[in-house]
């Protein structure tokens, strides 16, 4: 598959609270999306798995409107983590193993790989998700998308809660991610400089409207609307 594909593509997308949002993500590609509180950053993730419906505009998946793919699919192959793990109680493999279970594929999930990807132990398997701590929930939460082997992985301030040294962990292993499974990640953050460290590509969104998008590491420098400088010096 080409690096240079797009997995998703929006097309004048518009809800309520977003306004003709057009942007592509690419395989394999990190972006980031910034913006005030309440600018409708979280909203435009959950279009792309359907958590909402736009009102105009079109949405893409490998090329295919995602109105034409069955929302099971569509949610297996781009996956969601939230600020919150939300995970069910219950002993982490019972958790990773979930999405598999519903489509009868539960003898396919290799729980043991997983924990090894988001480098949690083996002995996780049998503990209870209300005894690990932030981080390990939010590894566990990442295993669990995971076993539905998405393509892309979105993430609605999946750090916003974690300490720093946790937060590291989770970005290392967001990239490892990227390199080894060739995913492509879409996240949300009210961290400027995680958003700098992390992004190959920035969204920035004002009142639902996205008013500056491209490298990161150029528009960071040289930012092209005044919205955005002025954001980047608060």
């Amino acid at each position: 598959m080409d690096k240079n594909q797009s997995i998703i593509t929006c097309k004048d997308v518009s809800t309520d609270r977003l306004k003709d949002i057009s942007f592509e993500l690419r395989r394999k590609q990190i972006t980031t999306i910034v913006g005030p509180s309440g600018a409708g950053k979280s909203s435009l993730l959950f279009l792309l798995n359907r958590l909402e419906e736009p009102t105009s505009g079109e949405i893409y998946y490998l090329g295919r409107n995602i109105k034409d793919i069955p929302v099971t699919q569509l949610r297996c192959e781009i996956g969601m983590v939230f600020q919150s793990a939300y995970l069910f109680d219950g002993t982490a493999e019972e958790n990773i193993q979930y999405g598999p279970k519903l489509r009868g594929e539960v003898e396919d999930c290799d729980v043991n790989r997983l924990l090894d990807l988001v480098d949690l132990p083996q002995s996780f398997k049998s503990r209870y998700v209300t005894s690990l701590s932030g981080g390990e929930q939010q590894r566990v939460a990442i295993a669990r998308t995971f076993a539905n082997k998405p393509s892309v992985l979105l993430l609605d301030e999946a750090t916003s809660a974690l300490d720093i040294k946790t937060t590291e962990h989770i970005e290392e292993l967001l990239i490892r991610l990227r390199d080894e499974k060739e995913i492509s990640v879409l996240m949300v953050t009210h961290n400027l400089k995680q958003a700098e460290r992390m992004g190959e590509q920035t969204l920035y969104i004002e009142e639902g409207r996205l008013l500056e998008s491209g490298l990161t590491s150029e528009i960071f420098e040289h930012p092209e609307t005044n919205h955005f400088e002025q954001f980047l010096k608060e």
